[in-house]
């Protein structure tokens, strides 16, 4: 069993900042992909970003890439998504999962290969 708790979110103006951390328990944190998902009112869950095990692969959403950076530091069994440039539309509830089966990276992008989610941190950009 692994345990996901995701931090940081709040209320942003438009062009802010925030970082989201998201700390996974479990002695093998660093053979873990983990991933962050967001889910807006009334849309589906879509995914913002991943970083592999490793550290060295990682992915964005077209709709972040240049704004968000993601990175883990395994000895701290943490991943953290710094968000930059905020735009209203960033405005959702952000979700961190892990993933524990790491065979097919192109499935880092599919909240279906993550077996473990966190509660969520809701993210607010003003207008």
């Amino acid at each position: 069993q692994v345990h996901v708790v995701e931090s940081g979110g709040g209320l942003v103006q438009t062009g802010g900042s925030l970082r989201l951390a998201c700390a996974a328990s479990g002695r093998t944190f660093s053979s873990y992909d983990m991933g962050w998902f967001r889910q807006a009112p009334g849309k589906e869950r879509e995914f913002v970003s991943a970083i592999n095990w490793s550290g060295l692969n990682t992915r964005y959403a077209d709709s972040v890439k240049g704004r968000f950076t993601i990175s883990r530091d395994n000895a701290k069994n943490t991943v953290y998504l710094q968000m930059n440039s905020l735009k209203p539309e960033d405005t959702a509830v952000y979700y961190c999962g892990a993933r524990i089966d790491v065979t097919n990276v192109q499935f880092m992008t599919d909240s279906r290969s993550y077996a473990y989610w966190g509660q969520g941190t809701q993210v607010t950009v003003s207008s």
